[in-house]
């Protein structure tokens, strides 16, 4: 008498043995002569079932470690109108898929909303500690009955509803792909690297979400996400949801002059670079020119010192005079609503908080004394806050009505991230948010702008010029 075939699951693959009659199954198996029996990546586990399931094959599955769970909302919100509708594509899609959406949106209740559909065990995997704090911290206050456990930053519990870092879930994979039931990517851009996409490969789970506001990544891996989690299903972008859910805005692009000296130092500098990328038939507009540019700088005297010319106009251009000037100007101009500046570098951060007494944040400043100038910030004792990229993401910013962004090289992504502190609509529905963003004319930083706004898809081009024309800061 035939055995009836047996699936389970083994260090985030499936075993399947003895094979089924049916040919269902055959396109995804690979045989393992190490143990003598067909091993299925864990990832094709649901397409696996329903493949077995519509030929009527009968089989024993051992895979499912995970557990139901009664999700008892403490609290309850009713859903703005887009975390519906994501909600619902999201569940017609089969409960899998990507949610776009801007920062201050809404994506960690659409999360819990998700949760409460599928009603079984769930992993949460988030790119920083800030951002597992924050999680675990919602989560617990949304449903008081659930243990809620964590993962990462020394915590290794195994709890059913798990919050996890995507360094601590990838390198945890193995044991973990078969406990939950639903997974949930936040900030999902992340998932597609070479180590973090081990989470997803090795789960089993069949439902899958991933949040972010800014999906696509430079390499073009993010269409893995499509094998990762699913397709993407809905997409809000800021402007469709200014004065909905988040707080409406506006952007200024303002452009300063550089000073004599700077405009010819620069000059010179960007002669030495631009005369060796012409000897060296480089193109920096390709995708592979900045890569063969960094290679040729460590192989020659003459590219080391053309590395070192862009990267002395860069600063040139990044931290003009005239810029600090335009900064003293908006501070006062704005003075007392809550504002937020961003520069591209730390020498930048320190030098404007020195310059201008207010509190700076960037990697080197400790968790401790962050979270006190975050919370003095939130309580309005500091009414300014300066800091590089460390505020980008994966950190709760408080509300601020204010955003200048002293640089115009922000790629695509930090530029949505900043925009998006300071579209929370906390103030009330009159707020309207403004978002400067300067940079130096007649430098790269204006083919960086252009080159960012062109990948959007919109004529976000022509929204800036609209507002410089009604702002008088737009011709100094």
């Amino acid at each position: 008498m035939a055995r009836i075939p047996t699936l389970s699951f083994d260090r985030g693959t499936l075993l399947l043995h003895p094979p089924p009659r049916s040919k269902a199954w055959i396109d995804y198996a690979t045989w393992d002569d190490r143990v003598e029996k067909f091993r299925i990546p864990a990832i094709d586990y649901r397409k696996l079932i329903q493949a077995l399931g519509s030929e009527g094959v009968q089989f024993i599955d051992q895979v499912p470690g995970f557990e139901h769970i009664a999700f008892s909302a403490g609290f309850e919100m009713t859903p703005y109108p887009h975390q519906q509708e994501a909600l619902t594509a999201w569940q017609q899609a089969g409960s899998t898929g990507v949610v776009v959406l801007p920062t201050a949106s809404g994506k960690t209740y659409l999360a819990q909303l998700a949760m409460q559909v599928t009603r079984c065990s769930t992993l949460i995997v988030v790119p920083t500690l800030d951002l597992m704090h924050q999680w675990y911290a919602h989560l617990e206050a949304a449903f008081p009955d659930v243990q809620i456990g964590l993962l990462g930053g020394g915590s290794r519990d195994l709890s059913p509803v798990l919050v996890a870092t995507y360094d601590s879930a990838a390198i945890h994979a193995e044991t973990l792909g078969n406990r939950y039931g639903m997974l949930i990517f936040d900030e999902c851009h992340h998932l597609p690297g070479n180590f973090n996409r081990i989470s997803a490969e090795y789960a089993v789970a069949p439902y899958r979400l991933g949040l972010t506001a800014t999906p696509e990544r430079s390499d073009g891996a993010h269409t893995d996400l499509d094998r990762l989690i699913g397709l993407q299903v809905y997409r809000k972008s800021p402007e469709e949801l200014a004065g909905i859910a988040l707080a409406s805005h506006r952007t200024v692009q303002i452009k300063v002059k550089l000073s004599t000296q700077e405009r010819h130092r620069y000059d010179e500098l960007m002669k030495v670079r631009n005369d060796f990328l012409t000897r060296a038939r480089i193109y920096l507009s390709s995708p592979e020119g900045w890569r063969y540019f960094v290679q040729q700088s460590a192989r020659s005297a003459a590219g080391r010192r053309a590395m070192l010319a862009h990267t002395q106009a860069k600063s040139i251009a990044l931290g003009t005079e005239s810029k600090l000037r335009l900064l003293a100007d908006l501070l006062a101009r704005h003075y007392p609503q809550q504002t937020l500046v961003f520069t591209h570098d730390n020498a930048t951060v320190y030098r404007v908080s020195e310059m201008f007494l207010i509190p700076a944040i960037t990697h080197q400043t400790p968790v401790k004394e962050r979270h006190v100038i975050l919370k003095a910030f939130r309580d309005g004792n500091y009414r300014a806050l300066v800091a590089s990229q460390v505020l980008n993401e994966g950190v709760d910013v408080p509300e601020a009505s204010i955003a200048i962004i002293l640089s115009g090289t922000a790629s695509k992504r930090e530029y949505i991230q900043r925009l998006g502190r300071v579209l929370r609509k906390g103030s009330g529905p009159d707020k309207v948010a403004v978002l400067y963003e300067v940079l130096a004319e007649d430098t790269s930083e204006e083919g960086t702008v252009y080159r960012r706004h062109a990948s959007t898809g919109r004529d976000a081009q022509r929204r800036h010029v609209a507002a410089e024309e009604r702002d008088p800061y737009a011709s100094r």
